[in-house]
């Protein structure tokens, strides 16, 4: 069954382009993997460094289990400490619809 992630960060006053550079290179990454469905990324409109990541999965025993240690997210997960000023909020969510503009 899907699964969606809501991810809320919370970035360090000038940190906010190398956050982006980070966890723009998992972004590209992920998206190749066989149970990535999509992600988007959202900036507050009131405040740049406030960022919701949005993504959804086929499996969420997948993510834990093999995603979340994907090689290439090494170097993201250890700049986490420096680059955000309280920790993620991860909300986890079961997609009932999925409408889109098509």
């Amino acid at each position: 069954m899907a699964v969606t992630y809501t991810i809320l960060f919370r970035v360090r006053a000038g940190q906010i382009e190398r956050f982006h550079a980070l966890l723009g290179g998992v972004l590209d990454a992920m998206r190749g993997e066989d149970g990535f469905i999509s992600a988007t990324l959202l900036a507050d409109p009131q405040d740049a460094n406030r960022v919701l990541l949005h993504e959804t999965w086929r499996d969420h025993d997948e993510v834990v289990a093999v995603e979340v240690n994907r090689p290439y997210r090494d170097a993201w997960h250890a700049a986490l400490p420096e680059l955000l000023e309280a920790p993620r909020e991860i909300g986890m969510w079961t997609p009932l619809r999925d409408d889109r503009r098509g």
